[in-house]
């Protein structure tokens, strides 16, 4: 029971009374009159309030989508003879925000009715949504009464898969792109078969050891690619822990990673994962189907980036030797010093010409706008111009960088993390357009 406006305004009466026996002791017996009186209306309010009046039934799905708004449906029934106004909260779990919550509604006697909120979660894994917290009026007025109803509804937080039906779009192009690209020729190729040397055939088609065996000039034929793989590495070091819009740069990589898959699987390419920090952390073979989105998800639905410095070289050298067939290498990662950005830039030359590597780099949209700061607003004193210049020197490595890897023959998308799915996937229809697999 919380008292109410109304009760302590009550209480204010025998308040005064009390004050007014410093100049008058008459004023004492009805101040003790007015005491037992609200006193026992209290008490008397609060057994007409002890039974509780409302029953909650609360329906939501049992996979909720991180960074999205999901909803959550209340049902709430009146068991009273009197109209109530009734305020509802729900205990949420960690990671999570509700902003309509709490929520209030008038109920009729004996009436029904349904109200919902939205929860995002901003963190994967297995949560509860808990109890109902429930608030309504006493008879009288003078209590506010809160009941706490048991409730425990397990929800799993999956990356976003609702995003998935948002570009079904992109994945009909993919398609058409797909199939235009099979059509072409040139372009990479897998071999198809031996026979014997023809004047017109290229000396590097040669097979030298088949040309032993046979004692004749054997020469590899070529089919055009079909079915490539799309691998995708995503670093789960320490710098993929900064967050941008509510989440981690790896949550905005994993669903990025499974808006592609979608449309990659569906376009005829098989799809692997890895992920890694200082040590291979998952590694799903490219495998092809409509199936790949859910192996991804249930392969990445517990892991997390860790506070842990990326180990590049032992994740190229883990995953080098697992792609038999030429494949497009997508590595999401965030690099901010000299030595990773030379790594990085050596182990993408090993990738080539063998396989094609995307590498996808992730812009801090804060570190930009320091260096939009008008300059005519410093001051003599101020210490932002540093912090400009700073952030400027900064942006102007990174785009050294990039330029580094372009030289080196890889692909990069330097986006930011809100743009990160439509812009990977335009990415990829650019590739499968252009047969660079």
């Amino acid at each position: 029971m919380i008292p109410s406006r109304i009760f302590v305004l009550l209480m204010l009466v025998p308040l005064g009374l009390a004050m007014a026996t410093l100049a008058d002791r008459s004023v004492l017996w009805p101040m003790l009159a007015a005491d037992a009186f609200i006193a026992l209306l209290a008490l008397a309010d609060a057994l007409l309030a002890r039974r509780p009046l409302i029953e909650v039934h609360r329906t939501s799905r049992e996979v909720f989508s991180i960074g999205r708004a999901n909803p959550v449906t209340l049902e709430l029934r009146s068991r009273a003879r009197r109209r109530l106004h009734v305020q509802i909260t729900d205990d949420l779990f960690e990671h999570a925000t509700a902003p309509e919550l709490p929520l209030a509604l008038d109920l009729r006697p004996g009436a029904r009715a349904e109200t919902s909120y939205r929860v995002v979660p901003r963190r994967r894994g297995t949560y509860a949504l808990g109890d109902h917290t429930i608030r309504y009026r006493s008879p009288l007025g003078l209590w506010t009464r809160q009941i706490t109803q048991s409730a425990h509804q397990p929800v799993r937080i999956f990356p976003d898969v609702q995003a998935v039906r948002d570009y079904e779009l992109l994945a009909r192009q993919s398609r058409d792109a797909a199939a235009r690209a099979t059509r072409r020729r040139g372009g990479a190729s897998e071999f198809e078969a031996l026979r014997e040397y023809q004047r017109d055939d290229e000396y590097r088609k040669i097979d030298w050891k088949a040309t032993a065996r046979r004692h004749k000039i054997i020469a590899r034929t070529y089919q055009l690619a079909r079915d490539p793989s799309v691998v995708f590495m995503l670093d789960a070091g320490r710098l993929m822990t900064a967050e941008s819009d509510g989440l981690s740069l790896f949550d905005h990589a994993l669903n990025a990673t499974l808006m592609l898959t979608y449309v990659a699987s569906r376009g005829g390419d098989q799809v692997g994962l890895m992920t890694f920090a200082d040590r291979v952390l998952t590694y799903l073979p490219p495998g092809p189907g409509k199936s790949a989105s859910q192996r991804l998800i249930r392969s990445l639905f517990a892991v997390h980036p860790e506070l842990v410095e990326t180990d590049y070289e032992g994740a190229f050298t883990s995953i080098g030797p697992r792609l038999r067939k030429r494949s497009l290498v997508v590595l999401f990662t965030q690099i901010l010093d000299h030595n990773a950005a030379q790594q990085l830039l050596r182990l993408t030359r090993g990738l080539l010409p063998r396989h094609l590597p995307l590498i996808v780099l992730l812009r801090d949209p804060s570190v930009e706008a320091l260096v939009q700061i008008p300059q005519d607003r410093f001051a003599l004193t101020d210490h932002r111009p540093y912090i400009t210049a700073a952030a400027a020197e900064m942006l102007s490595w990174r785009d050294k960088t990039i330029r580094d890897l372009k030289r080196a023959g890889a692909l990069v998308l330097d986006i930011l993390p809100r743009e990160l799915s439509p812009g990977l996937i335009n990415r990829y229809l650019e590739v499968k357009a252009r047969q660079m697999l």
